[in-house]
């Protein structure tokens, strides 16, 4: 006599997570469409200092060239703990320089972390590169802001993080052709340019990277720059 069929009920299919993740989706494609079109402002190409352009990769760099190689604008500011810097001082290092702002709520943290992983995976050889942000927030970028901002994104001690008041990141914005405009209805958000600039050794403004960097390129990218 065969016996009764004991057949388990079939398991109830999980729940499906791509409804409740579309919605923040498409928030940050919108972000980034709105940055986008702050920085390229209605062009095919990027605004960069001194009227350089885009060239495509090469020279065995990842990054987008930048031509003419020339020389990089100054920065001459203070970091969140009033200490004077200079882009000159890091002459023989590859400089990675970025303009963010601690109350960001998107790209700011993306770029930071992503840098924090780029220094990780070169190990020992992170000595070769110094990371500088500018703030795009004279009013919100208080040293304190500052400073939960770095801790929060494990690069306190790693990335000059430079302030000033809005007459002096004024004139750095301008020299490095950087757009920052507070967000209307909302004066804690900034629109700006989200970009990392490779400056090499010798201070040549030598690649760009956008916001989505990878970080292998920057770690495949520092010795080549710390050598030029």
């Amino acid at each position: 006599m065969s016996e009764p069929s004991t057949t388990a009920p079939p398991a109830a299919a999980p729940p499906r997570l791509w409804p409740r993740l579309l919605a923040p989706m498409l928030l940050l494609l919108v972000i980034v469409a709105g940055l986008s079109f702050l920085l390229f402002k209605g062009s095919s190409r990027p605004v960069l200092p001194g009227g350089a352009q885009e060239s495509g990769s090469g020279s065995g760099l990842l990054g987008t060239l930048t031509l003419p190689a020339r020389q990089a604008p100054a920065i001459d500011l203070r970091n969140y703990q009033g200490r004077p810097i200079s882009l000159r001082q890091y002459r023989g290092r590859a400089v990675l320089v970025t303009f963010l702002y601690a109350n960001c709520p998107d790209v700011c943290p993306l770029i930071a972390s992503n840098l924090r992983v780029a220094l990780n995976m070169l190990g020992s050889r992170a000595s070769q590169a110094q990371v500088i942000a500018v703030s795009v927030d004279p009013r919100g970028d208080t040293p304190a802001a500052v400073g939960r901002f770095l801790h929060a994104h494990e690069m306190t001690g790693r990335m000059q993080y430079l302030i000033g008041s809005g007459g002096e990141l004024a004139r750095t914005w301008a020299a490095w052709s950087v757009g920052s405009k507070r967000e209307v209805g909302q004066p804690n958000l900034v629109a700006h340019s989200a970009l990392v600039y490779g400056i090499s050794a010798s201070g040549r403004l030598t690649t760009v990277y956008p916001a989505t960097f990878e970080p292998s390129e920057i770690a495949h990218d520092v010795p080549k720059l710390a050598s030029r």
